[in-house]
């Protein structure tokens, strides 16, 4: 049998080097094609490193912690077929129909653009989003949709009452509260330091204002059905809250913003007559 080297997949350019976060195998573990064997991590974003073939993982040449080149050997994989578990889910796999593939496609894509609310919505009851019809746009999930799924699910069953009460359980010891102290990840480093900066270098100012949304709730109630049907998505506050702040920033004095800059040693000001509003949003890790 021939042995595999497991490399570091090539960096962006800005990156010079990454760190062996975690290994998922050990040596002499079994594993199948495009198994993720280890993820190495950079400033910005985690990589995973999958099995090229079917082997064994014969050896593991950077730890966890370790600092590694693009390109550099991680480990070492023996190939040949790997018996067990994993070839039994491969034959499945290999199976399974182009129209089981092609469902299972459509779910993952529909499973991808579920909004956050719908998410935590389906979360906070247990359910399967494929079992749910959704009449969005392109098929994909309202809060109407599992709302109404909720209304059609059976109320669950009253419990019948115990014959005897039990025991009260004993009062929980909170004396001794363990603690542990684990080592922060590069990527999360990077984050503390970006935000760090983004504090001490910029001008932060909290200010409060009262406004009536009463005209803001009646545009929603008004256009948000039509909103939802066309958008998949329900018409929250956000948009307001962009358009009132960005009408509010082309209204300050003279529309122009001065910031100080420095070029070629000069101290100079640059004058910027446009303004940016950003909003924070769930997307995958690190990206601060």
């Amino acid at each position: 049998m021939s042995s595999v080297d497991i490399l570091v997949p090539d960096l962006p350019e800005s990156v010079a080097d990454a760190t062996v976060a975690t290994w998922h195998k050990k040596p002499g573990d079994a594993v199948v094609r495009d198994e993720v064997l280890v993820e190495i991590e950079t400033d910005k974003v985690v990589l995973e490193v999958p099995a090229s073939a079917d082997g064994i993982l014969d050896a593991v040449l950077e730890d966890e912690g370790a600092t590694v080149l693009s390109r550099q050997i991680l480990g070492r994989l023996r190939e040949g077929n790997s018996a067990g578990k994993e070839s039994s889910e491969k034959a499945d796999a290999k199976a399974s129909t182009p129209a089981q593939r092609q469902q299972a496609s459509l779910e993952e894509q529909n499973n991808d653009a579920l909004s956050p609310a719908i998410r935590r919505l389906l979360a906070e009851h247990n359910l399967d989003p494929a079992a749910i019809k959704g009449t969005g746009v392109g098929g994909r999930l309202t809060r109407e949709d599992v709302e109404k799924h909720l209304a059609k699910a059976p109320a669950p069953a009253e419990a019948k009452a115990p014959a005897a009460a039990p025991a009260a359980a004993p009062a929980p010891q909170l004396g001794h509260r363990s603690e542990k102290r684990v080592p922060m990840t590069r990527l999360r480093k990077r984050v503390a330091e970006r935000l760090l900066e983004a504090k001490n270098s910029t001008a932060m100012l909290t200010t409060f204002n009262e406004v009536n949304m009463k005209p803001i709730m009646d545009l929603r109630k008004q256009y948000g059905e039509a909103f939802e049907k066309r958008h998949g998505i329900r018409l929250g506050f956000m948009s307001f809250y962009r358009e009132s702040g960005s009408g509010s920033a082309e209204t300050l004095s003279g529309s122009e913003r001065f910031h100080r800059w420095r070029r070629r040693g000069v101290p100079q000001l640059l004058r910027r007559q446009h303004g940016r509003i950003h909003s924070a949003r769930s997307g995958h890790p690190g990206a601060a």
